[in-house]
């Protein structure tokens, strides 16, 4: 019974991402939810009471990747390859099961920024800075750093246009990312 509850639980999690994806956070109703997934909206509800709910709980998931990301280098030592290695972990996470997930928080800031997750975001992205460019450092150490990360976003994100696999784009972004941020060595 408790499988059967969580498969429910993350089919709608999932047809609601597609929906948030497809006609953005705010013209998605939990009727659109629950009609796509072919359940009644009280199925839904007793799972989920707002789509807010739904959104909060695809984006506490990614969040706790990254958590995952920043605690391993958090144990590590501070070396060029530690930073390297964060970058390629970091690419994962966009490049994973939660590339749509990941594109709908860049695609939909909007949605998300009034929300506690959207801060929650921010200082996640500010936690991975602090790995790859230490407080007190040159202001083109620290802009560097962010920038490694947005080439990691257009990566994954944007460039669809540009006659390459998601997984090229990606791995060509990871590239300039690490080159950004300084050798490995």
């Amino acid at each position: 019974m408790d499988e059967r509850r969580t498969d429910t639980r993350e089919a709608i999690r999932s047809v609601a991402l597609e929906l948030f994806a497809e006609q953005g956070y705010d013209k998605t109703s939990l009727r659109e939810i629950s009609e796509r997934l072919g359940v009644t909206k009280a199925a839904v509800y007793y799972h989920f009471k707002t789509k807010e709910e739904i959104l909060l709980s695809l984006i506490e998931d990614f969040l706790a990747q990254v958590d995952d990301v920043v605690d391993w280098a958090q144990s590590q030592p501070a070396t060029a390859a530690i930073r390297h290695e964060v970058l390629r972990r970091y690419s994962d996470l966009l490049g994973g099961r939660t590339t749509q997930l990941a594109r709908f928080m860049q695609e939909g800031q909007a949605a998300i920024r009034d929300l506690a997750a959207g801060t929650e975001m921010r200082k996640r992205i500010d936690r991975l800075v602090g790995i790859l460019a230490t407080p007190g450092q040159p202001l083109p150490t620290q802009l560097r750093a962010r920038v490694a990360l947005m080439a990691l976003h257009v990566g994954a994100f944007a460039g669809r246009d540009i006659d390459a696999t998601d997984e090229q784009r990606r791995h060509a972004a990871l590239q300039l990312a690490q080159e950004i941020v300084g050798p490995a060595s």
